[in-house]
C-alpha cells in the first residue's frame, strides 16, 4: 500500500509529496497486466471529478489552503543525479520521454546540465533516504515527514507568488524492484508538474494511494492534458478552471484516447 503526504510551506512557497511504495517483489509483467486491464472510457463528470480534486489543494499542509491552479510556465528539463545505476537512469530517461510524448503543451526532456534544469531527479539508496530528505527539506520538516508516515519516494516543488511552477526536486530510492521504481518515478514525477492532491475517492488515478499503475495511465493522462492546455493558467481558481473543461475535454478527447505507442 502506498501513503501521500502533501506538505506547502508559506515562506519557501513549497509542496511536497511522498509515495510509500508497494512491496519489492512485484516485477514488469505486473505492468504489462495493469496495462492490459486498465479502464480507458470515462464520462466528462469522471475526468473532471479527478481533475479538480488532484490539481486543487494539498492533502497535508503546514501554511493554510491552497486552491490555485500550479504548474510550470517554462519548458522543463530533467537532471538525473545520485548514486550510479545506469539502469535507474536510462528508465527516467525513458518515463520523461513518455510523459512528453503524452501531455501536449508541455516541453520536458533530460538534460545532462544541472544548471539548466528545473527538476532535479535525486536517486539514492533506501538507507539513504532519511539523509537526502533532511538535505533538501531541512530537519524539522524532514522529522514532520517521518512522522506522517515511512516514504519510499518524496516529490516537491517550489512555485512563486503567481502560483508558477519554478523548481521540482523528486527522491526515489534505486533498491526496489522495477515496478517499484517506476510506480514511484511516474507518480512523482507528474506529481511535481503540479496535481498534487491525493484523493481515496478517485479509483482510477495514480494519485489515489491505494492505485499503484508502474506506467503512465489514461485517466492521469487526461488530468495532465487538462492541466497543461494553455487555457488553464497557473494561478487560476476552481471557479474560473470549471467554465472552461467541457471545451478543453472536447479538444484532447481524440488525442488522449489515441493508441498508444509502447511504453517503457
Amino acid at each position: 500500500m502506498k501513503q501521500g503526504v502533501r506538505v506547502s510551506l508559506a515562506v519557501l512557497a513549497t509542496a511536497f509529496v511522498a509515495s510509500r511504495a508497494l512491496a519489492a517483489d512485484a516485477d514488469i509483467p505486473s505492468i504489462a497486466a495493469n496495462q492490459h486491464n486498465e479502464k480507458t472510457n470515462f464520462t466528462d463528470a469522471e475526468i473532471v471529478d479527478g481533475f479538480l480534486k488532484t490539481t486543487f489543494g494539498a492533502e497535508y499542509q503546514l501554511a493554510g489552503k491552497v486552491d490555485r491552479i500550479r504548474k510550470f510556465h517554462k519548458p522543463v528539463r530533467v537532471f538525473i543525479t545520485g548514486v550510479n545505476r545506469p539502469d535507474r537512469n536510462q528508465q527516467i530517461e525513458a518515463v520523461t520521454a513518455d510523459i512528453g510524448e503524452h501531455i501536449n503543451h508541455l516541453d520536458i526532456a533530460v538534460t545532462p546540465n544541472r544548471e539548466e534544469a528545473n527538476l532535479i531527479v535525486q536517486l539514492v539508496r533506501d538507507r539513504d533516504l532519511d539523509r537526502s530528505i533532511r538535505k533538501s527539506y531541512g530537519t524539522t520538516t524532514a522529522r514532520k515527514i517521518r512522522k506522517s508516515l515511512d516514504p519510499q519516494c518524496l516529490s516537491g516543488f517550489r512555485k512563486n507568488d503567481k502560483y508558477e511552477i519554478e523548481h521540482a526536486e523528486v527522491i526515489l530510492t534505486v533498491d526496489s524492484g522495477d515496478f517499484v521504481f517506476l510506480d514511484c518515478a511516474y507518480e512523482e514525477m507528474l506529481q511535481s508538474l503540479g496535481p498534487i492532491n491525493d484523493t481515496e475517492s478517485v479509483p482510477w488515478t495514480m494519485f489515489n494511494d491505494a492505485v499503484s499503475m508502474g506506467f503512465f495511465d489514461t485517466y492521469d493522462r487526461y488530468l495532465l492534458n487538462i492541466l497543461y492546455d494553455p487555457r488553464v493558467k497557473a494561478g487560476m481558481s476552481i471557479d474560473q478552471v470549471r467554465p472552461l473543461l467541457p471545451a478543453i475535454l472536447k479538444d484532447i478527447r481524440a488525442r488522449v484516447a489515441a493508441p498508444s505507442r509502447e511504453r517503457h
